[in-house]
């Protein structure tokens, strides 16, 4: 059974009214990265999964979670 990584990044940015360009800014990405994370197109090193999760104060499991489907 094929897994895949969800990630809640778009709602996460959303709430804290930012653009995909100041996040980027922010952790050091460029903002295609983002696009392709928050489409699920982009699976991120371990990395740069805990500098999302710190970025936004919260788990790396909050952020990043396994699909199973």
């Amino acid at each position: 059974m094929p897994k895949t990584i969800k990630n809640s990044v778009k709602q996460h940015r959303s709430k804290l009214r930012l653009t995909q360009e100041e996040l980027s800014d922010s952790i050091g990405v460029t903002r295609q990265t983002i696009i392709a994370l928050e489409k699920g197109n982009y699976i991120p090193s371990l990395l740069l999964a805990f500098k999302i999760a710190h970025f936004f104060k919260e788990p790396v499991e909050v952020i990043f979670k396994v699909d199973s489907k």
